[in-house]
């Protein structure tokens, strides 16, 4: 198992790796450099990194102008910032020209913590999501962060990877497989299957093992792609255990858990459940503490799957 960090300093780790390995990549910033870990890549390759200032539209529409002059730019900055503010750019100048830019837009979701719902991106995966020609990679731990990264290389257009704050345990092992588009049996189960991505799928595991010891089988798989995502997958594991619940830091509008419904909605007399934000922004908070408000602890998931499977029917909770 590889050491705890923060996901931003392994996206930062793995870009001087790249770096290392192809010449063509460059690195953008939005003048956040030391909190996107950008700075890494910056301090090695000096001649190949950016800071473009607060200026999120111009960084975007630079990247497609490198993107066509033959080089491979990461483009670096908060996710509200780059998801939000310059959305149009990335909509017409990288998603509709199919420019080979590469997204790693960090402090996603609640994890964020104390700056609150104002820079809390809950929405991100979905504004992504919805656009043509979008790989979206949701790295679990530090191991997998590193893999998104280089395996972006090998996509030819936009790829977007979600990149987290806190610092977390490494729960995936160097030699398991990270293939874009499927995703990794996390826990093998009977009873219901968890789909979890990113920072979520560690509580799966854990709400897993609880689940155990009340005599629960609970699968756990980890949807480390969003986007293209395997809706074979999701209808084997529905038709496998008849019970799925998606978890996730992020709306439950746009992301995992719509993906997942849209792929298993001919299924009739499905038990289904989404956890994730409930049609709500952020507010300041220790991630932990904000997990816990927002029903996204291990605790939580194995709850609400004990009364999904007791009830038997969908739950609605928008």
């Amino acid at each position: 198992m590889g050491e705890p960090k923060s996901l931003r300093v392994a996206y930062g780790e793995a870009l001087v790796k790249v770096g290392e390995h192809n010449d063509k990549v460059v690195v953008l910033d939005a003048d956040l450099s030391h909190a996107t870990m950008t700075c890494l890549f910056a301090e090695k390759y000096p001649e190949r990194f950016f800071n473009m200032g607060i200026a999120e539209q111009n960084l975007i529409c630079a990247a497609a102008g490198m993107a066509y002059s033959g080089l491979t730019p990461f483009i670096s900055t908060f996710a509200l910032f780059g998801a939000g503010r310059a959305y149009e750019q990335i909509r017409n100048s990288i998603s509709y020209t199919n420019a080979d830019v590469k997204l790693g837009l960090s402090h996603s979701g609640l994890s964020v913590g104390e700056d609150g719902g104002s820079h809390q991106a809950v929405e991100d995966i979905a504004l992504m999501r919805v656009l043509p020609g979008m790989t979206i990679l949701v790295p679990c731990d530090p191991i997998e962060m590193e893999k998104a990264v280089f395996a972006s290389l090998d996509i030819k257009g936009p790829v977007y990877i979600r990149v987290a704050r806190p610092v977390c345990s490494c729960i995936t092992k160097d030699n398991d497989p990270f293939i874009p588009g499927k995703p990794n049996v996390m826990r093998e189960g009977t009873d219901i299957a968890i789909f979890a991505t990113g920072l979520m799928v560690s509580e799966a595991l854990e709400a897993a093992d609880i689940l155990k010891a009340n005599g629960i089988s609970a699968a756990v798989l980890n949807f480390h792609t969003i986007k293209p995502f395997d809706s074979e997958a999701a209808l084997n594991w529905a038709k496998k255990t008849g019970a799925i619940i998606t978890v996730e830091e992020h709306s439950i509008i746009g992301g995992l858990g719509s993906a997942a419904a849209e792929a298993i909605a001919e299924i009739s007399n499905l038990r289904f459940d989404r956890i994730g934000i409930q049609d709500r922004f952020g507010q300041s908070g220790k991630p932990a503490d904000l997990f816990q408000r927002y029903g996204l602890t291990a605790k939580d998931i194995a709850q609400r799957c004990t009364m999904l499977l007791s009830k038997g029917y969908s739950q609605s909770w928008l």
